[in-house]
Parts: structure tokens; C-alpha cells; sequence
């Protein structure tokens, strides 16, 4: 049910820039119908923010030119007075030029570009599931995945699970997790950009009901250099024109079907340039390493959790077939990736395996010995080495409008540079305020 705009305070209209931060404008409950129509002023500027506060220097738009947000009205979440709280209802925005035209550096509209490319050129729809980790602090030690630590997550974990299901989020799990602190919250598969509005929708969410509890909470990649990290890890699944699922052949190794392996491919190839837009923070490729269950080299392995993309495991219980639930998970993300490029980069990536000419990629075995895998291709190291392959990567390259792609990279090399001559520590406890 959509909420009513005078059962709350404010009316926030909000996009997710390139540092992964929800940013927008507020109105009146009386501007509410207003603003649905027409939008709230925005400057093209605001995309070069960086992370830590700053625009970046060398931004490409510097102070001239307009945009509307402009809401989009499907995404309406009420969030209900609680306390002192006063209510406030959310809506997701496109960014879009002053007449309504779209800006070609809208990442909302970048990922709906991709998707709509994808169906056009293959008849294929995505299906995604995003599945968030994040860090409680302030609660006592306790085991992992304890009923221990659950149980003195309440009421903060049944009052999340309450309010992502007010807001039609369809939470699926709520889940005490390895690290110290550390939880995972789940959402039901859906419609592609559906999945990366929730996942913009989501964070925002957690956050502002721990500050409402008085629980610091962070999504960063890593709190500790020796530690658990934060990820995200992005579930993609491919139907046809009439709804029918295409990633799943038992003939095959993985029982990965034909057309999945080349999806595969395309993301395997491209992997170095993709990490630069779904890991792009100065402290995520710390976490992107062996022994840390992430993602420790670009391959592609059945049910391995240091594999780029995992095949995941199906269940036949209660009668289920496998073939809807067969789906492929991308390992090499976290919180400080907008959603909506993250996925729009994955489905390029996987568009340009299906229509282009690359060489299928080996199924890895589950039972495959960890000294196998030694040859296979190697993420970026760091930030820096993931943005030079972006760089190079002409084919990723061409799918981004030149200000888009010029003020990712700038707003990426802002952030490292803001960072400069600190140690590990240092910059992860940087990061860890900001997300």
C-alpha cells in the first residue's frame, strides 16, 4: 500500500551517487503531488561528490547546467514516526534534464538502458537478488551465527524485518553473521531494476532505524585488515520472453546451460575493469583476497565462495524444481558500489559474453584442490589497478557516457588521494564512518 504523504513530516526525494551515498532534496507534504509532476531542482555537480565530502577537483561539469529529480512514484517508502522520530516518506529519483529528457549520466538510468539493450538484443529479462552484510556495534561478543547474537540484536532485528516488509521490500532472511557484530539481510528476487532500487532502499533503511535504536552500523568492505569483511553479493538469474528460466542444464558442467556459460564469459573477461564500479571503494580489494571468502580470483566455480561468479546450490525439497532456482552470484561487491551501476555493468558485461566472440570458461568443481586454481586470473590488487583496467577495458569503456565514466574515475581518485599517506588502519577506519 502506498503510503500517504500527510501521514508524514517530509517528503525526501533521493538519488545514489557515485560513492554509493543516497543524496536528494526534501519538500512539504503540501508540494507532495507537486513534486511527483514536475521534480526538485538538482545540479549535474552533485554526481562528482565524493565519499568523504568533497566535489572532486577536476569534475567535469563544474558550476554550470540544471537537472530534475525527478520521483518515481512505484518507489514510494513510508517510514513511520517513531518517537521523537518524526515520519518521512522516500522516493527514488531519475535524474533528468530540465525538459524531462534523461541525462545520459543518471546511473538509475544507465542500469534501465542496460536491461532494455539486453531485451532487445536477446529477448532476455534479469531476475537479482542483493544480499547485504553489515556490522551491529555495540552489542556484547558473541558466537557466530548464534541465537546468542540474534537475540541481542531485538528489537533492532524484528523491528527491521517489520519495517522492510512495511515497505514492500519482501525480506526473505535476517541472519547473525560470522564476523563480530556482523548481519545479513536478504530480499526476494525480483525484477532487475526493481532488485537495485531495493538495494539503494535497504541501506537507508537499516541505517536510519540504528540510529533510531542508538546502534552505530556500518556496510564498510572491512573494519579490520585481519578481519571479516562487508559484501554484497549480487544473485542473477536470466528468463526468456515468456518467463521461463534459461541458466539451467543438467547435460553441462555445473549444469550451467550454454547461454549462461557466455554470460559468464563476458564478466570473466571483463572482470578487472568491472571491480573499478562494484568494489570502488579505497579499502575494498583489502577484502578481495584468498581466505576471506570473497572473491579470490575472476572465475567460475561450482558452489566455491572465493570464485568471482558461484553457481549456487538448489534445493529439491518440498518438491522444488532447480531450474527456476539456478542462478549465478557475482562475489567481488560491496556497500560502497551504487547498485544501480553495479548490476548495469554485470548485465553489459554479460550481454557483451552472449553476443560477442569469447572463449567459454571452465565450470571449476566443487572438489576442486585450491592448488588448481592457481592459474587463474587475478583481481586488481587495489583501487588504483582496478581504475586503470577500466581505463584500458575498451569495450567497458564504450557502454558509459564520457562525464559519466570521466567523474566515476574522478570521484574514485578524489577519494584515494583524500586517503593519501595513511596506513590500512587508518584508511579503513576513514571508510568505515562514511558507510
Amino acid at each position: 500500500m502506498t503510503p500517504r504523504a500527510d501521514d508524514c513530516a517530509t517528503v525526501f526525494v533521493a538519488t545514489c551517487d557515485l560513492a554509493g551515498q543516497v543524496r536528494g532534496r526534501a519538500v512539504p507534504p503540501s508540494e507532495h503531488d507537486a513534486v511527483l509532476r514536475s521534480g526538485t531542482g538538482w545540479v549535474p555537480a552533485n554526481l562528482a561528490i565524493s565519499s568523504f565530502g568533497p566535489i572532486a577537483p577536476d569534475n567535469v561539469f563544474g558550476s554550470r547546467g540544471d537537472l530534475r529529480l525527478v520521483p518515481d512514484a512505484g518507489t514510494a517508502v513510508g517510514i513511520p514516526a517513531d518517537g521523537t522520530a518524526p515520519g518521512m516518506l522516500l522516493y527514488l529519483a531519475d535524474q533528468t534534464l530540465p525538459d524531462g529528457q534523461p541525462w545520459a549520466c543518471c546511473p538509475r538510468t544507465f542500469l534501465r538502458d542496460a536491461l532494455a539493450e539486453l531485451r532487445e538484443r536477446t529477448g532476455l529479462e534479469v531476475v537479482a537478488a542483493f544480499e547485504h552484510e553489515f556490522v551491529l556495534e555495540g552489542l556484547p561478543a558473541s558466537a557466530p551465527f548464534s541465537l546468542r547474537r540474534f537475540r541481542e540484536a531485538e528489537p533492532f532485528g524484528s523491528d527491521l524485518v517489520r519495517l522492510l516488509e512495511h515497505a514492500g521490500l519482501e525480506p526473505e532472511t535476517w541472519i547473525p553473521e560470522y564476523g563480530d557484530g556482523q548481519f545479513e539481510v536478504t530480499l526476494r528476487p525480483a525484477a532487475a531494476g526493481v532488485a537495485a532500487d531495493r538495494a539503494v532502499l535497504l541501506r537507508e533503511l537499516v541505517r536510519d532505524l540504528a540510529r533510531r535504536r542508538g546502534l552505530p552500523v556500518t556496510f564498510a568492505p572491512l573494519l579490520d585488515a585481519a578481519g571479516v569483511g562487508n559484501g554484497v553479493h549480487l544473485h542473477l538469474s536470466l528468463r526468456d520472453a515468456d518467463g521461463r528460466p534459461v541458466l539451467y542444464d543438467p547435460q553441462r558442467p555445473g549444469r550451467l546451460s550454454a547461454l549462461g556459460a557466455r554470460f559468464s564469459a563476458g564478466v570473466l573477461a571483463h572482470a578487472p575493469a568491472l571491480t573499478a564500479l562494484t568494489a570502488p571503494s579505497p579499502v575494498s580489494f583489502l577484502r578481495l583476497t584468498p581466505d576471506r571468502w570473497s572473491a579470490a580470483g575472476a572465475f567460475l566455480a561450482e558452489r566455491n565462495r572465493e570464485a568471482l561468479l558461484r553457481i549456487c546450490p538448489t534445493t529439491e525439497l518440498a518438491g522444488s524444481g532447480p531450474a527456476a532456482q539456478f542462478n549465478l552470484e557475482y562475489r567481488a561487491a560491496d556497500a560502497t558500489a551504487n547498485p544501480w551501476l553495479a548490476l548495469a555493468v554485470l548485465v553489459r558485461a554479460g550481454l557483451a559474453g552472449l553476443t560477442g566472440d569469447y572463449d567459454e570458461p571452465t565450470v571449476w568443481p566443487e572438489d576442486t584442490d585450491r592448488s588448481a586454481l592457481a592459474s587463474v586470473p587475478p583481481l586488481p590488487a587495489t583501487l588504483e589497478e582496478a581504475l586503470e583496467a577500466l581505463e584500458k577495458d575498451h569495450v567497458v569503456r564504450s557502454w558509459f557516457d564520457p562525464h559519466l565514466l570521466a567523474t566515476h574515475l574522478s570521484v574514485k581518485r578524489s577519494e584515494l588521494a583524500q586517503l593519501g599517506g595513511l596506513d590500512d588502519a587508518a584508511r579503513i577506519r576513514k571508510v568505515r564512518h562514511v558507510y
